[in-house]
């Protein structure tokens, strides 16, 4: 068995895990640094009462955790389903090396875990959304942006 073989059945025993004890949805993760798992998580959404505790939202926070950092580089990621777009756009925060899944976003469609509205949202205005959005005190806003952007102590990410 090779370690991506490994790793990827880690991420499906945890999405079976969770997924039997009732936690959430059929989704697991493992993040993994120099061969070695760093960071695991299966979805805690109906657990915790949180939208956001997908998988990998979890197995992040762990890892990251772990490694007293805010970035995963040099990790990779292994989830039992390809990251919805919330997910997907915090790995990317991450910075791993790569993202290895197993089922796609099709296959969790087709089991009532469509994200496809979601990914249509993001390409339409912002009036329009299914809940508008609407930029408001912009001039406001920008200014704790200068002041962070001025900031000499400031830590970039």
């Amino acid at each position: 068995m090779t370690n991506e073989e490994k790793f990827m059945k880690a991420a499906i025993t945890l999405a079976e895990t969770g997924s039997e004890i009732g936690e959430g949805g059929p989704f697991g993760c493992v993040i993994v640094k120099d061969g070695k798992i760093i960071g695991k998580g299966y979805n805690k959404v109906i657990s915790t009462n949180d939208p956001t505790a997908h998988a990998e939202i979890v197995a992040i926070r762990d890892a990251c955790k772990n490694l007293n950092s805010f970035q995963l580089e040099e990790c990779e990621v292994y989830t039992s389903c390809e990251p919805c777009p919330m997910c997907l756009g915090a790995i990317y925060w991450a910075r791993p090396k790569a993202i290895y899944f197993g089922n796609t976003k099709e296959d969790a469609a087709r089991i009532g875990f469509d994200d496809s509205m979601i990914y249509d949202e993001i390409c339409t205005d912002l009036p329009a959304r299914k809940i508008p959005a609407f930029n408001i005190f912009r001039k406001e806003a920008n200014a704790t942006f200068f002041n962070w952007y001025e900031k000499d102590s400031k830590k970039q990410y």
